[in-house]
């Protein structure tokens, strides 16, 4: 519910880095809701931060969570700094959104997941990839079973991030707070899209290196070979050091038809037994030129996903809507996978998902 002071759900952020500036102007564009403050440890950096989107800057920790017009705070720390300031909100009673990865183990993503069930808070996963309207086509094609048995199921984020970029934080290219490379890091909206419309994967076996990147700790090229429960194959590739950068593409094929979507764009939408709405489809989402998005530039991204997903939440706490697309246990499926895929990569054998995400 919103605060009692004011019918408008209150949004307050913690962690300023780059990806603060989407969950701010997504908080801001909404029906219902407003972006009310924002935290942060150095108060010249809180300043700066609400002195550029028009909230309350708070350092004090106690005083940002106990403010009675706050009704949902974002997290937008590094990845493997999520889990203690997200459990203090929901311990304060504060409905939680994270950015993704919602932690960087299965074991940090559940002990979340745990808590905001124990004090009865919405967790929402931030994966606004799932909100545009091209996977929503997918997902519902896949629903309505017009691809018939699902037989394969593949993704594709070949991108670039330069030395600098590593450079930039301590924190990125480490295990303890980045939770991996090119995989967790750039790949995971993906791998989330991938679980969504294909269902989750049994087994995978991966192969992951660093071929130029110094200073760092994770992968920056992986390929791993997808076994999904219904029996389906698949690819998932991720790299960072593809010059100059690639829109990411995934591929679901069945045996009565096949999509691919190619960043924001349907890129291929044949079906053995065609419909007079498919020409609509492919009208309105597969005309134009497929953007770049983040392939060579983190920031080169819109707000309009975070937006959408926001405003999903705020709904639902207004009775508007039943359920979450994405809430925490939605939020655990790709960081299991992943997990399982580094385990295999690290041992060099393949991993049943089934043994995988107990650490």
């Amino acid at each position: 519910m919103a605060s009692k002071r004011s019918s408008s759900i209150g949004f307050g952020i913690v962690g300023l880095g780059n990806i603060a500036d989407f969950h701010a102007l997504a908080s801001r564009a909404l029906r219902g809701g407003r972006l009310h403050s924002c935290f942060s440890g150095n108060p010249e950096k809180a300043e700066a931060f609400a002195a550029k989107h028009g909230c309350r800057p708070i350092s004090n920790w106690r005083q940002f969570l106990d403010d009675p017009d706050l009704d949902v705070v974002t997290v937008a720390t590094p990845s493997g700094a999520h889990l203690k300031p997200a459990a203090a909100a929901a311990r304060a009673g504060k409905h939680v959104v994270i950015e993704k990865p919602i932690e960087v183990t299965p074991a940090r993503c559940r002990r979340l997941v745990a808590a905001c069930r124990k004090h009865r808070v919405k967790l929402v996963a931030v994966f606004q990839s799932r909100f545009g309207d091209p996977a929503q086509a997918m997902k519902k094609a896949i629903d309505e079973r017009r691809l018939g048995r699902l037989v394969n199921g593949s993704a594709y984020v070949k991108w670039y991030r330069d030395q600098a970029y590593y450079d930039s934080g301590a924190w990125r290219g480490t295990w303890e707070l980045d939770g991996g490379g090119c995989l967790m890091n750039q790949g995971i909206h993906t791998v989330d899209l991938l679980v969504w419309l294909m269902g989750d994967p049994v087994e995978v076996s991966a192969y992951a290196s660093r071929p130029t990147r110094k200073r760092i700790e994770v992968e920056t090229n992986l390929v791993a070979n997808v076994v999904y429960r219904t029996g389906a194959l698949g690819v998932i590739e991720a790299s960072t050091e593809i010059r100059p950068g690639y829109a990411k593409e995934i591929q679901v094929s069945g045996t009565a038809g096949s999509m691919s979507m190619v960043e924001d764009r349907i890129a291929r939408w044949d079906f053995v037994a065609p419909r007079a709405a498919d020409k609509k489809v492919i009208q309105t989402l597969g005309t134009g030129e497929a953007s770049a998005g983040g392939a060579a530039d983190p920031l080169a991204i819109s707000f309009d996903g975070h937006r959408r997903q926001f405003q999903e939440l705020v709904d639902v706490l207004k009775g508007k809507r039943k359920r979450l697309t994405c809430d925490g246990a939605e939020g655990v499926r790709s960081v299991r996978v992943i997990d399982a895929i580094y385990r295999s990569a690290r041992e060099g054998k393949p991993v049943r998902l089934r043994d995988s995400g107990s650490k």
